[in-house]
């Protein structure tokens, strides 16, 4: 009997053990759920796509630290290929992730993305690239786009010109001469950049006359010297503004500039957009006239909370915006924590009608 008794006794210890253990495990290290999350980037070696994913990485690692979650990003690279990152798309959705993050090369390819994404009840994130407002009709609540409206890009390009002294008019003829390095042809934003770069402008009361038609850069720095160089010399001193879809392309336009020997905010001047670290260096040094503010740092962080509300079975809103900012002092670049604005489909529609009618 006190062999039975002695048996108990260790028996009920140890279940009071396990017992106490659980509790523990319950209280304050009970683990969170793992989501699985694909993100495809229209293409790595971009200055703005290299910071935007890097700060979502470390964003989503910080709310995992909160939460408890563990949100695993699988980031592929799509090389500026479409069909290559249809291609990838497609394997997250057979892989079955819990969400997707798209960076469409290609944005009219969004309804054939959404539509495969629905049919597995995979949500998705687009950003930075608009797709067309009938493709976030597709499935209401389920898809949204997160990003900035590149009109509004443009728009601050051409009033920096028209606040300068001069107003950009180096030899005082009352009419600016420009070139356009622009971004993808195919490209919402950088057709909407080069439009409304010059409509900023003329909505201040200058005058421009275009050198060129856009010379189609691609976003690239070393086309954008390129092209330069071959304005420079073909126009010489007549060129006196140049406005560049992103910074990369205006880094490299300053390169050119220099090894011409003009000498910017002086003979020539040269905006862009992003405010990437070179830029900033450069408006530092006085080698840049302006840039605009691109968010990544904003745009990520509202992507990913997005995201989380998706994952968590919430509803979202169509559009979440940032806005862009004028830079012409590096302080003006200082990156905080902002509130998205957010539209829906219906109001999106009446917006760009308006903007479309004037």
């Amino acid at each position: 009997m006190k062999k039975l008794s002695k048996l108990f006794m260790v028996l009920l210890l140890a279940l009071s053990l396990v017992a106490c253990s659980s509790d523990k495990k319950e209280e304050g290290g009970a683990k969170g759920k793992t989501y699985e999350i694909g993100v495809a980037i229209y293409r790595f070696d971009d200055n703005f796509m290299t910071l935007y994913r890097q700060e979502l990485e470390k964003y989503f690692g910080e709310v995992g630290q909160k939460d408890g979650n563990t949100y695993k990003l699988d980031i592929q690279d799509g090389k500026q290929d479409q069909a290559n990152q249809t291609e990838q798309i497609n394997n997250f959705i057979a892989q079955g992730k819990d969400l997707i993050i798209a960076n469409l090369v290609d944005p009219t390819a969004a309804g054939n993305i959404i539509n495969s994404a629905k049919a597995k009840e995979i949500p998705v994130v687009l950003i930075n690239r608009e797709p067309e407002p009938n493709e976030l009709e597709v499935w209401p609540g389920k898809t949204t786009y997160v990003g900035a409206d590149a009109t509004q890009s443009g728009t601050i390009q051409g009033e920096m010109i028209a606040a300068l002294a001069n107003k950009g008019d180096v030899n005082g003829d009352g009419v600016v001469s420009y070139i356009t390095l622009m971004g993808d042809p195919a490209n919402v934003d950088a057709q909407q950049r080069t439009e409304y770069s010059i409509t900023g402008y003329e909505a201040k009361g200058g005058k421009v006359k275009q050198l060129a038609k856009p010379y189609q850069a691609n976003w690239d720095s070393a086309k954008g010297q390129e092209f330069t160089a071959s304005a420079l010399e073909q126009f010489g001193a007549e060129l006196e503004v140049i406005f560049a879809n992103n910074d990369g392309m205006a880094v490299g336009a300053v390169t050119a500039i220099n090894a011409a020997g003009r000498k910017i905010n002086e003979d020539i001047f040269i905006v862009g957009v992003d405010a990437i670290p070179d830029a900033i260096e450069l408006l530092k040094d006085g080698k840049l006239t302006g840039t605009v503010l691109n968010d990544h740092f904003n745009q990520s962080h509202t992507a990913a909370d997005v995201a989380i509300k998706l994952l968590n079975g919430e509803d979202v809103k169509a559009y979440y915006w940032h806005d862009y900012v004028g830079v012409t002092k590096p302080e003006e670049a200082e990156l905080k924590r902002a509130e998205a604005r957010t539209e829906t489909v219906e109001e999106i529609k009446v917006r760009y009608e308006a903007r479309n009618a004037n």
